[in-house]
Parts: C-alpha cells; structure tokens; sequence
C-alpha cells in the first residue's frame, strides 16, 4: 500500500507545474517588470495565477490555461510564461 501511495504522490508532483510571468516590459505600468506574478499549472490544465507586485495584488483562475493566460497578459512577448519545474 505504501509504495501504490508513494507512486500517486509522485505522479501528482511530476503533473504539477510551477512558473513565473516574466515582464521585460509593463504596457500598462501597473504591474512592473522583472517577476510579476506566480502560477501553478495543474494536472488538468487549468491555472492559479497571483500577482506579487503592484498595488492590486489578486488571485485567478484560468481555465484556459496557460494558453489563456499567456493570450491576455502575453503583451506579445513582453511578459512570458517561464517553467520552474
């Protein structure tokens, strides 16, 4: 039994995915540059994301995924999803 549970815990660590928005620039300068905000990827898609700096500091959920995230804060290639995992 011990070894079936470490083989799940295992495969649910390898399935989650940590990363950073990394902003080289701020299109609306609210947010900053450099880190701007955390996320983890979950095994089914979808993404927690919260941002670290600026005065609104929040947390969402995309169900779009990285995809989406990258779609509406991407500011084409300004800010980038980078992997930590």
């Amino acid at each position: 039994m011990a070894d079936e549970e470490g083989s799940e815990l295992r495969e649910r660590r390898e399935q989650l995915r940590r990363f950073v928005l990394l902003r080289s620039e701020d299109v609306s300068g609210v947010s900053g540059l450099g880190v701007v905000a955390e996320g983890v990827e979950f095994s089914d898609g979808v993404v927690c994301l919260r941002w670290c700096t600026g005065e609104h500091r929040s947390s969402v959920l995309w169900d779009e995924g990285v995809a989406g995230v990258e779609a509406v804060h991407g500011h084409g290639g300004r800010t980038r999803v980078v992997f930590l995992d």
